[in-house]
C-alpha cells in the first residue's frame, strides 16, 4: 500500500498551527481537512485566535477545519461556540467529552447539534464516552467523535478494541465519523485503516514520514547506512583518534 492508496481509503487530516506549513498541505489534494488545539497554537506561537482561524478560512474554504472552545464552563462554551461556528460552514467546533471538573458535556453538546453546530467531540478516551455523546447530534449536522488513541496506547491499553467498537457504533448514523487522534507512528495510520475508522489526524512531520509507505525495507535499510556515514564524515571521528 502506498499512501495515496491509503489516503484513498481514510481521510488524512493535517494536525497544525503553522499557517504556511498549511497552506501547502491546502493545496495537497490527498488531505481531506485540518484540526488543531490550544497546546498545539501555543508551541507554534498564535498570538491571537480570531486573527488565526480568519487567516485559515481566507484560504481553506472547503476541507473541513476543527477549531477548539478555550473556556472550561458550560455557558461559556456555549456561546464560544456559536461564535466559532458562525465563522463558516466548513467549521466544526471541537468540544472535549469532559470539562477539568469530569462534568459531562453531552447534554450542551445536544443544544448545539440543535443549533446547527457542526461538532468534533474531542479528547475522548473510553468506549463509555463514546456512547454518551454519539445519540447527540441533530439529523441536518456533520459530526466527529475523536478518540485519543496515541493517548490510549501511552497508558499501556490496545487502543484497537475501542476504535473497532467505535466504528462500530458509528454505523447506525450518518452524520458521525470516528476520529484516530494523537498517532504516535506512521504504522498507526495502517491500524486505524484496518479498524475501519473514518479519519486520522497527524502532524506535519507524521505525514511527511507517511510518504515512504510501500517503500522496500531493504531500500530504507541502504538509506539508514549512508545516513550514518554522512553524519560520520560531518563528523571527522575516528577510532583511532
Amino acid at each position: 500500500m502506498t499512501f495515496d492508496e491509503l489516503a484513498s481509503k481514510i481521510k488524512i487530516f493535517a494536525d497544525g498551527a503553522n499557517v504556511e506549513i498549511m497552506k501547502k498541505q491546502n493545496d495537497n489534494p490527498l488531505i481531506k481537512g485540518f484540526t488543531s488545539n490550544p497546546s498545539i497554537m501555543k508551541r507554534d506561537g498564535v498570538k491571537s485566535y480570531r486573527e488565526f482561524s480568519n487567516t485559515l478560512l481566507s484560504f481553506i474554504k472547503e476541507k473541513s477545519l476543527s477549531f477548539e472552545v478555550f473556556s472550561d464552563n458550560m455557558d461559556d462554551m456555549e456561546k464560544e461556540a456559536l461564535e466559532i461556528s458562525s465563522w463558516a460552514k466548513n467549521v466544526a467546533v471541537k468540544i472535549p467529552v469532559i470539562n477539568s471538573k469530569g462534568e459531562s458535556t453531552s447534554e450542551l453538546i445536544k443544544k448545539l447539534s440543535a443549533k446547527g453546530v457542526n461538532i468534533n467531540v474531542t479528547a475522548i478516551f473510553t468506549l463509555e464516552q463514546v456512547k454518551s455523546v454519539i445519540d447527540c447530534f441533530a439529523p441536518n449536522t456533520q459530526n466527529i467523535i475523536s478518540i485519543f488513541a496515541g493517548r490510549i496506547a501511552d497508558s499501556g491499553v490496545d487502543p484497537m478494541p475501542i476504535m473497532k467498537d467505535a466504528v462500530e457504533l458509528s454505523k447506525k448514523y450518518d452524520n458521525v465519523e470516528i476520529l484516530w487522534a494523537s498517532p504516535r507512528e506512521v504504522y498507526n495510520a495502517i491500524q486505524a485503516y484496518e479498524c475501519g475508522v473514518h479519519i486520522i489526524t497527524c502532524d506535519s512531520a507524521t505525514i511527511d514520514k507517511m510518504m515512504k509507505i510501500g517503500s522496500k525495507l531493504e531500500d530504507l535499510s541502504l538509506d539508514t547506512v549512508k545516513t550514518f556515514v554522512d553524519a560520520t564524515k560531518a563528523l571527522g571521528f575516528s577510532v583511532f583518534e
